[in-house]
């Protein structure tokens, strides 16, 4: 028997490529919308067959032996969810529809199920029939370089971008579509405080500008303080042992900021209005600052057996 809930006012739905994604990039922020009551819908792209391995004893499962690590992230993806405090996770078409198609250049681009080579409509339709279930007023995704160039991104930004577009033809547009961001000022104190660092993951660099994914101070709209869910952020960043190891330069800044790298998040605006902001440049400190959330589309029944 299919059991029908009602969503509360607030939905949120992130587009992700690969499992850790969302943890590393958005974990934060899905943590604290979950803990406020909000709904937070996570779709992930494909399974990251082609992800690194980083736990010796599962070498086999990589892409050239068993190739059996999609199928092991997803038990990873799982506990990560659980974590955030996240319910509602899909895979975009359902599990294994769209394979990792590796970093840009790799003959894994080709490969007959590459995400990269996916149907821009196909691909946005399976994303739209999540938007007609789930209204989401908020949708997060990245920028149209995919934030720092990976294939996937770039083909999840545009996925999710034509599904918005598709969206708005059916009168359920979000109100609101943001990517994520990282502020040049963010940027340029982490690579003063790492100069002297063993681990200095800016190594190399000395212009915060020649990083792919910095973005002006002035370009930032929202800046989401969910320091108070800075655990739950690093404890699902650990439930993907195979992509992030415990020696990760990741931790090693979580030592040394704590809650403000962990718990901190920032986007910019690509599709809406900007709501009432503070400081210099108006950040928002809330995706939904704006919105009349109950004022919005009409609520859409789920059914459990939805959610894959």
């Amino acid at each position: 028997m299919t059991v029908v809930t009602t969503l509360p006012d607030r939905r949120l739905l992130l587009v992700h490529a690969h499992p850790d994604d969302e943890s590393i990039g958005t974990g934060s922020t899905m943590a604290h919308y979950a803990a406020a009551g909000a709904h937070v819908t996570l779709v992930t792209c494909t399974l990251g067959e082609e992800g690194e391995i980083h736990v010796p004893e599962l070498a086999g499962l990589a892409a050239a032996e068993a190739d059996q690590l999609g199928g092991y992230r997803i038990a990873e993806l799982a506990a990560a969810c659980a974590e955030l405090g996240v319910t509602d996770h899909r895979f975009l078409g359902g599990a294994g529809r769209y394979r990792d198609s590796g970093m840009m250049g790799l003959p894994t681009n080709g490969h007959p199920r590459a995400f990269w080579r996916a149907d821009l409509d196909e691909a946005a339709g399976y994303l739209l029939e999540v938007i007609q279930e789930v209204r989401p007023q908020v949708v997060i995704t990245y920028d149209d370089n995919g934030f720092y160039g990976h294939p996937d991104h770039i083909q999840a930004h545009r996925v999710a971008m034509r599904a918005v577009e598709l969206a708005a033809r059916e009168g359920l547009a979000p109100a609101k579509v943001y990517w994520t961001a990282m502020p040049q000022s963010v940027l340029e104190a982490g690579m003063t405080h790492f100069e002297e660092a063993s681990d200095n993951p800016f190594a190399g660099i000395s212009d915060a500008t020649e990083l792919p994914f910095c973005t002006p101070d002035k370009e930032i709209a929202a800046r989401i303080d969910a320091t108070d869910q800075h655990v739950a952020k690093e404890a699902a960043m650990r439930a993907h042992a195979t992509q992030i190891p415990a020696t990760s330069w990741l931790y090693s800044i979580a030592g040394n900021f704590g809650a403000e790298f962990m718990g901190v998040e920032y986007f910019t605006l690509a599709v809406g209005t900007k709501g009432p902001g503070g400081g210099p440049y108006g950040w928002e400190s809330d995706l939904f600052a704006g919105l009349d959330v109950a004022a919005g589309p009409d609520r859409a029944p789920v059914s459990s057996a939805g959610h894959r």
